[in-house]
């Protein structure tokens, strides 16, 4: 057993060796961080995936605002668990607690780093196990794998994918186990660890590794009763372990269908020659499937249909196996059998590491039965010439494709010939050794260096921890008062998830899972969004931190690594304000619908009327009105102006939730608003004080078209406001505790109406007034509301994700016919075993 493992354990550490080795060497190449100066922060590796690693470094290190049910910190308490299940279930995750906090960048790119490493060494193992061979041939196929297009194109900055990765060889290797009947235990636990891990490319590998196992079927051509029972232990381990892992699955399932619904997309397949191009190195095109596994590998790949030593049943087996897998990348059908039935929002082919996994295999095939010949390797170099051909038309080639190429494919055919000619022995087998290595790795270091560059140049970026964090933190820390009030981070983000990097409670929030009534609820107070509604921004309104008890606020400059940033007015500073407790008590509460007003469903909310909203009119720069406010185009486009009539000193708001463009009231600071149709919703935002005349003019700047709603301007009574707070807090909560999921209030005597605790009614929330029984919590305009009789003194709210009683009912259901089935396996061990005929006293003899 040592003998056979041993080369595998090569092939894995070789691969694994191989796949650090290019994977940095791309990002020097690319002087991207953490080795040069560029951030690789794209999309949501900044804005998603570090500010959820430091969220969990927060909670490894009991420093976080929540538990593991509920997070506090972002969209004024979110649901936990789903962004777990998405975000953090791989066991790699936990490696973040080992950096330092400030280092929380270096920490997500050394787990990105090892993921991919773990999956070359996956994919050696299970060559290795498919059919013995060379290991040093396996190390570098596994690497091939591990470093195909898809990885570093689409994964590298989404490492919750990677874990996907990761699992396809492994529950190969389940499969293996069940086609030679063994124990099914570790297949359980492997099933479940690679949904737990990520559940959404689990998925896809498990179709792959099922594709696997029905053409192993059809090539080892067992008897029927064989093949139903392999099939049989297969389908019983998958089931135990998606059962054993089903507490955090059901939990994700259920917080996606309570998620704000974002955008519906229909799925085009791309050009051929887009597809063929993808196959070679340093060719880039985002939402094209990256097919790329290094030319040795695909050279190895296009040789076995004419490698003679393979039997023609493996040949067409392999070779027809990865033809209608890439195939199935094209048809609608089979794209949305892929993805679990629903079209991506993003990147449409993101289960092309399968495809990528069984072009590494069929590889395989051609070296596992010897090497290819020369016939057979002229015919591969023909065929990958035909390839470029066709693939020279598409638009994703750009210069720097041409000079690469010839170069990859000099050194993977060099070094395949000499091996063939030469076999595995003398100085020419380690110059083959050498060309291919040093092939693969610069190959893929380019590959991987262009796709970082080109991502930079059409992605948003943002900057690892620097100063301008480590300045918000301390502000934060310095203010905090949870949860006697919230702190928020404020409007001006450096990400989509700030709180969860420098700390605070805040309504900024951005996940797949971001909820339904966060998101309306928000919009309908004049806040605004980005990500069609999944990125919900800081609503910097006072009105809106009086509901939300949001007692401290950070003010910072724009993000200078912004592109286009201006430059900063002010320095990072905090502003207070005197808030009610999270839980008020409402006597009279205002059941009145929201309407198309922030400003009036504001009022409604706070419970008082604080604004004044004034007639507006919209004027072109020669001063002629314009009656449809249309804004951005036409005579328009230069500088329209608002005006209207406001109080003097109030304070003038203006919400323009489709306007994009800057707008300055005359003696005030320069406001900007960023909306797009569909994609980015513009939030209400304070513009100044109203001039003692009262009259307003308010100049705009749009930098496309866009639309000024007839009630944009709110003038906003703050002594109203202070005395509405102050009713609020007479008549609210006198003590209010937080423990992750569970809050607790203390309650004037004789209180009546509602109690409203300031955190949207997600599903999952139930609450007892006194001693009562507990009961889902009512809902007030999207808060969380709990009626009131005048008897309760106290208020209980606890909270329980949707889908985890299901989830844990099935594991546990899963866990236990999984002893059942280990223990009577054992049992049947245990009799079938041969009864010894030697006495102890042998025993003993023998064993000395």
């Amino acid at each position: 057993m040592k003998e056979i493992s041993r080369p595998r354990q090569a092939a894995a550490l070789l691969a694994a060796a191989v796949t650090i080795t290019a994977f940095c060497a791309g990002d020097v190449l690319a002087r991207c961080y953490p080795f040069g100066p560029r951030t690789r922060s794209v999309n949501d590796l900044g804005n998603q995936f570090v500010p959820f690693h430091a969220h969990l470094w927060d909670l490894l290190h009991g420093r976080a605002e929540g538990g593991l049910l509920v997070n506090w910190q972002s969209g004024y308490g979110s649901s936990f668990l789903p962004d777990l299940g998405t975000y953090l279930g791989s066991p790699f995750a936990l490696l973040v607690a080992l950096f330092p906090r400030d280092e929380i960048d270096l920490a997500v790119y050394v787990v990105t780093v090892l993921k991919i490493a773990a999956a070359a060494a996956a994919m050696a193992w299970l060559l290795l196990t498919l059919r013995p061979g060379r290991w040093w041939a396996a190390g570098p196929l596994g690497a091939s794998y591990a470093l195909c297009g898809w990885t570093l194109a689409d994964a590298d900055y989404n490492p919750m994918w990677l874990d996907g990765l990761i699992a396809l060889p492994l529950l190969c290797l389940v499969g293996e186990r069940a086609l030679a009947g063994r124990r099914s235990l570790p297949g359980v636990l492997v099933v479940a660890l690679a949904w737990t891990a990520n559940f959404y490319t689990a998925y896809m590998a498990t179709l792959g590794a099922a594709l696997v196992l029905l053409l192993r079927l059809l090539l080892a051509r067992p008897s029927r009763r064989e093949a139903l029972a392999t099939a049989g232990r297969a389908a019983l381990t998958t089931v135990l372990g998606i059962g054993l892992a089903a507490p955090l699955v059901t939990v994700v399932y259920f917080g996606t269908r309570h998620a704000y619904p974002g955008r519906t997309s229909t799925f085009s397949p791309v050009p051929t020659e887009d597809l063929l191009a993808r196959l070679l190195p340093t060719v880039y095109g985002w939402g094209s499937p990256a097919l790329y596994v290094g030319v040795t590998a695909l050279l190895l790949a296009l040789a076995l249909p004419f490698h003679r030593a393979v039997p023609r049943r493996v040949r067409a087996g392999w070779t027809g196996l990865v033809l209608l897998t890439a195939l199935s990348l094209q048809w609608a059908p089979s794209h949305l059998v892929w993805h679990a039935f629903t079209t991506p929002q993003g990147s449409p082919y993101r289960q092309t590491f399968v495809v990528c996994g069984l072009i590494v295999v069929a590889a395989w095939q051609s070296v596992a039965y010897g090497m290819p010949d020369l016939r057979a390797l002229g015919a591969a170099a023909g065929l990958l010439a035909l390839i470029t051909a066709l693939a020279g038309r598409s638009t994703l080639i750009r210069f720097f494709t041409w000079p690469v190429l010839p170069l990859a494919v000099a050194g993977a055919l060099g070094g395949l010939v000499l091996l063939a000619r030469t076999g595995r022995r003398g100085p020419l087998a380690w110059l083959a050794v050498v060309l291919l290595l040093g092939g693969q790795i610069g190959e893929s270091a380019a590959t991987s260096a262009v796709a970082t560059r080109l991502r930079l140049a059409h992605m948003d970026d943002y900057a690892p921890w620097g100063e301008r964090q480590d300045r918000q933190s301390a502000l934060i820390a310095e203010a905090d008062g949870w949860p006697r009030y919230r702190t928020d981070p404020g409007r001006q983000q450096t990400v989509g998830n700030d709180p969860l990097v420098v700390g605070g409670e805040g309504a900024q929030y951005y996940s797949s899972l971001t909820s339904d009534v966060l998101t309306r609820t928000l919009s309908s107070l004049g806040d605004g969004w980005t990500s069609r509604g999944r990125s919900v921004q800081s609503l910097d309104n006072a009105v809106a931190d009086v509901i939300f008890s949001v007692g401290a606020r950070v003010h910072s400059p724009p993000d200078p690594h912004t592109k286009h940033a201006p430059p900063a007015e002010f320095p990072a500073h905090v502003t207070r304000r005197d808030v009610p407790p999270l839980v008020t008590v409402r006597s009279a509460p205002d059941r009145r619908p929201f309407g198309t007003s922030p400003y009036r469903n504001q009022e409604i909310l706070l419970g008082s009327r604080v604004y004044t909203v004034p007639r507006i009119a919209v004027r072109d720069d020669s001063g002629r009105p314009l009656p449809s406010r249309r804004v951005g185009s036409g005579s328009a486009l230069t500088g329209p102006v608002i005006t209207a009539r406001c109080p003097a000193g109030t304070q003038v708001n203006l919400w323009a939730a489709h306007y994009s463009g800057t707008a300055r009231l005359a003696g005030g600071p320069t406001a900007f608003f960023n909306a797009r149709p569909s994609r980015n919703r513009a939030a209400v935002v304070p513009l100044g004080t109203a001039p003692a005349s009262g009259r307003l003019r308010i100049r705009l700047a749009p930098n496309r078209p866009g639309d000024v709603p007839p009630d944009a301007i709110g003038c906003l009574d703050t002594g109203r406001l202070r005395a509405a707070a102050a009713r609020l807090k007479a008549a609210g909560a006198t003590e209010v505790t937080v423990s992750d999921g569970t809050v607790r209030a203390a309650l004037p005597a004789g209180s009546r109406g509602i109690a409203v605790l300031a955190a949207p009614r997600i599903a999952g929330w139930r609450c007892a007034a006194g001693d009562g029984p507990q009961r889902p919590a009512e809902e007030y305009h999207g808060l969380i509301a709990v009626p009131l009789d005048g008897t309760a003194t106290s208020l209980t709210c606890t909270f329980h994700p949707p889908g985890l009683r299901l989830g844990t009912a099935v594991g546990a259901a899963s866990l236990l016919t999984l002893v059942l089935l280990t223990a009577g396996a054992a049992v049947r061990r245990r009799r079938s075993a041969p009864p010894t005929t030697t006495t102890p006293r042998e025993r003993v003899t023998t064993a000395l």
